[in-house]
This record gives C-alpha cells, structure tokens and sequence, in this order.
C-alpha cells in the first residue's frame, strides 16, 4: 500500500505544550510521535525536573520556546499560539491557568474551536483539587496500587505507569483526540478534563464487574490475574533472574506443564485446595534451571511463558527486535512510536526539544512574529 504521508496520522494538528513534568510533557509526545506540530512553551530557568534536557525523550518530535508567563505580555504570546492551534495541553493546579490569563475562556475568546486539555491527578474540582500530588497517591485512593503485590508484603510500587502515563496520559490524549473531532464537525471546542483518579479507577472497569459479581476478592495475591493463581505470575530461576508465566487456558497450561516437567498437576488448574501445592512445584522447577535454559525449553511453544527483562534487555530480544519495537535515535535507545499505522507512518522526527531552540522557526511557521521579542 503507498503510503500518503512520512509524519503520521496527525500531520497538520497543532499544539501548544504548556511545559510540566509528568504526564503532560508524555501526552504531548504521544501526539507529536504521531504526527502532530506540538510546540512546547517552556519557561525561563527550566521545569526542575532532575534530567538533562537531551536525555528527555518525552520531549522528543517537538519543538520548543521560551515564554515567561509571569512577564507582563507573556499571557499574550501564548493566545497568540493558542489561536492558530487546535488543541492545547496544560498541567497546572486547578485555577492556575486563569490566573496566569491562559485559562479556557481567554484561549476560547481567541479560538472558539480550540481543544483545552487539563491534566491533574484530582481533578479540576472535588475536595483535593488544589491539593499537591503525585501518581503513588492517586492510585492509591482509586484501589489501583492496593490490588498490587503479593498479600504478604506492602503493595508494590508499579513505578508511574498506572497513574500518570496509563490513567493520565493515555486518557487525555483519548480525550483531546475525540473533541477534536467534535470541534471539526461542529467549530466549536470544548474542555477536557483529565484526572489520573479517573482514569486509573477506570482502568480496573472489568476488576469491579468480576467483584460485582463475586469473581474477585477485595484483596491482594487472592485473585486470578494478581499473582493468586499459580499459573499467572512470576517464579525465581536458579541465576536469581525470573520467568513469566500466564497459562490460563487450559490447552496453553498443559503444554505449561509438560514442558515444566510436572504433568501429574494436570487437575489442580480448578482445585484451588491445590494450589498451594502447584505453586511449589512449579517454584522448585523453575529453581533448578536459570532463566536462559527455561527460556528455551518454552522457545515456540504456546505455554504463554517469557523471561522477565530488563530494561536494557529488552531491545535485544529477538521478536522486539524484528519489528523495532526499540530505536536509536541521538545515541538513545528508546520506545518506538505506538501503534503503527499502514497509510501513515510515524518515526522519531527529532530528539528531545531543547527549551527555547525552535522560536524563531515556530514565529514563522505558525506567523507569531511577537515570539521573537527578547531574543538575543
């Protein structure tokens, strides 16, 4: 199939980055991964986020300038953005925004079609609204982080995964797309609200139908996908790495079996009075190989069992790397852009936006002259 574009699907959307850390910088760099001219408004004297600008993938397919919002036509540089864009993306604390003068109803009163992306992890209202956060505490309140780990030990940290890139970012990218679409059918925009309270709880959605209905229990390592069930979970090699194991059908967990060596467990898979003896068994076979011969005894087969790898060992695997799931740009190993696209692909464009490098291009490409003021 010829391809119509080398930029992605989004190619021709613009977005102004009201410059954060966290999700919003991550959300941008999904939207300019696929294509989008995101330009990322950094401030004078950095975010303090504790990485070198180069090293920021997250900044990575942008462009960047400098405006400092608290100078007295700083407000003003940014509507001019904000009116030749279609969607923008800030991550400040409730009434923050508007208080700077970027708020909704000044970028609307420029640009009725705009698309206004809010990310926060409590919302823009409820009792902590205005109150500091991060992921570990959002999902923590939404029953995310208590369903992790095993019941013996504290939860499990799922580094900021859940909550600030799958709860957060994934959900405002989803929304700011699907108001886009509304904006081009209608010419008119809307505010997006996206809390990481509210897309994290709504991450667990099919968790609280199988509680509704007496299929989970309230409760760490008791449940069939929460390392609970013997066949679904992690298990020690004999060189200290681990294996993963999902073998839940029961064709896939006899082939699980035999390939272990234990096919006397066949009938404990719905015997939960012997789980706790498959468990051992299972932990004492994986325990008398290392993590490399068990990977290959498992080679092609539909055990549903993997190596656990390392961060840096996951380039290097021989499938991942087949479809460049990883690729190097700027001496970094990095994620791929996702998902991939036949009529248009995406691809790294450009390493991560240095703060302030790109404004003289964005004053011309985006006809904002006013940027220029101050520069040296």
């Amino acid at each position: 199939m010829a391809t119509t574009s080398a930029q992605g699907p989004l190619t021709g959307v613009r977005v102004v980055e009201l410059a954060g850390i966290g999700p919003g910088p991550f959300a941008a760099m999904l939207l300019a991964d696929l294509g989008a001219d995101v330009v990322r408004v950094d401030r004078p004297g950095g975010s303090g986020l504790a990485i070198a600008p180069e090293y920021d993938v997250t900044n990575r397919n942008k462009r960047s300038v400098l405006v400092d919002l608290k100078s007295p036509d700083g407000p003003a540089r940014v509507l001019d953005l904000a009116a030749r864009a279609d969607i923008l993306v800030e991550g400040y604390r409730p009434g923050v925004a508007e208080r700077l003068g970027v708020g909704p109803e000044d970028c609307h009163a420029r640009n009725p079609k705009l698309v206004y992306g809010r990310m926060t992890g409590w919302g823009q209202d409820g009792p902590l609204a205005h109150r500091a956060g991060h992921d570990i505490a959002y999902i923590a309140l939404t029953g995310t982080l208590g369903m992790i780990g095993r019941p013996d030990e504290p939860p499990a940290v799922p580094a900021n995964l859940v909550g600030d890139y799958a709860g957060g970012s994934l959900y405002l990218v989803v929304g700011v797309l699907a108001a886009l679409h509304h904006a081009r059918a209608t010419g008119t925009g809307q505010v997006v609200d996206a809390a990481i309270v509210d897309g994290a709880s709504h991450l667990a959605a099919m968790i609280h139908g199988m509680l509704a209905a007496g299929g989970w229990q309230d409760r760490r390592g008791a449940n069939l996908l929460d390392g609970g069930c013997p066949y679904y979970g992690t298990y020690e090699t004999a060189d200290g790495k681990y294996m993963a194991v999902g073998a839940l059908e029961p064709q896939f967990y006899d082939e699980f079996l035999d390939l272990l060596g234990i096919p006397e467990h066949a009938g404990a898979r719905k015997d939960l009075a012997r789980w706790d003896a498959l468990r051992d068994a299972v932990a004492a076979r994986f325990k008398s190989r290392t993590r490399d011969e068990w990977s290959a005894v498992f080679e092609g087969s539909d055990a549903c069992v993997a190596p656990v790898l390392s961060l840096r060992e996951a380039p290097h695997h021989p499938h991942l790397a087949a479809r460049g799931t990883f690729t190097e740009h700027a001496g970094i190993t990095q994620p791929a852009p996702a998902p991939r696209f036949s009529a248009t692909p995406t691809a790294v464009r450009g390493g991560p936006a240095r703060p302030g490098a790109d404004t003289a291009d964005v004053a011309r490409d985006w006809d904002v002259p006013d940027l220029l003021e101050g520069l040296a």
